[in-house]
């Protein structure tokens, strides 16, 4: 009796070690997202050298540009709503959402007013100022450590695929993950090379759905053109 039950308890952790957790990512309260948040965040900060001041908080504020993060240009508070905890993986996309809100809080010390209208520059042309921010939260990911493919993995699950921009103040999330993905294949390709994401699904459908776009940049390297890519929706 006393083997048959210790057979079937060598079977019990057997399954237990193949069963895999549905929740990738070992963050599951809002009090372990803060104290991922400060973690990740202050590691952005001081890698990168911001010799400005931010907090780190968990807010389920109502008004946002975002549905998910955003940055407070009155107190440089970066916060991340608790709807967004089961979109985040890992912390490298934890770190792509920060590095995000980062580089606009990092705007907002900018002008009049110590920076305080800063935050009309984004109501202006936010085209121009999402893609700055893009591209500045690569730089911070990859001075961090974190891969910068994150960002686009994290967009991939979160951003709303709308039918125009032409006439929206916000690039489609297509192409602003394509604009991301040509300056990491441009500024720094080995992370493509060497690709952790490769298996990763989110990852995958992007490159799915990029494909024809991804033509485009590499017909844009082969002929060694330097105009901008107006890529497809």
């Amino acid at each position: 009796m006393k083997k048959i039950f210790f057979v079937i308890g060598i079977a019990l952790m057997m399954v237990l070690s193949i069963v895999k957790p549905t929740f990738a990512w070992d963050v599951k309260t809002n009090d372990e997202l803060q104290q991922r948040m400060n973690e990740v965040g202050f590691k952005i900060l001081n890698t990168n050298r911001i010799e400005k001041r931010f907090i780190f908080m968990v807010i389920n504020r109502v008004y946002t540009r975002d549905i998910w993060t955003d940055v407070s240009s009155v107190n440089r508070t970066v916060w991340i709503k608790p709807t967004a905890l089961p979109y985040i993986d890992d912390d490298n996309e934890l770190a792509a959402i920060l590095s995000h809100s980062l580089a606009h809080g990092v705007d907002s010390y900018e002008g009049v007013l110590r920076g305080y209208v800063s935050i009309l520059n984004y109501w202006v042309a936010p085209n121009k100022y999402d893609l700055k921010a893009d591209k500045t939260a690569v730089d911070f990911m990859v001075n961090a450590g974190y891969n910068p493919l994150a960002l686009i993995t994290i967009l991939n699950k979160i951003g709303k695929q709308y039918r125009y921009d032409a006439f929206s103040n916000h690039t489609l999330v297509s192409r602003r993950m394509m604009q991301i993905y040509e300056y990491i294949y441009t500024k720094y390709p080995a992370v493509l090379v060497e690709n952790e994401y490769k298996d990763n699904i989110y990852y995958q459908n992007f490159l799915l759905t990029s494909r024809k776009n991804r033509m485009l940049l590499l017909e844009k390297v082969k002929s060694g053109s330097s105009r901008k890519i107006n890529y497809k929706y």
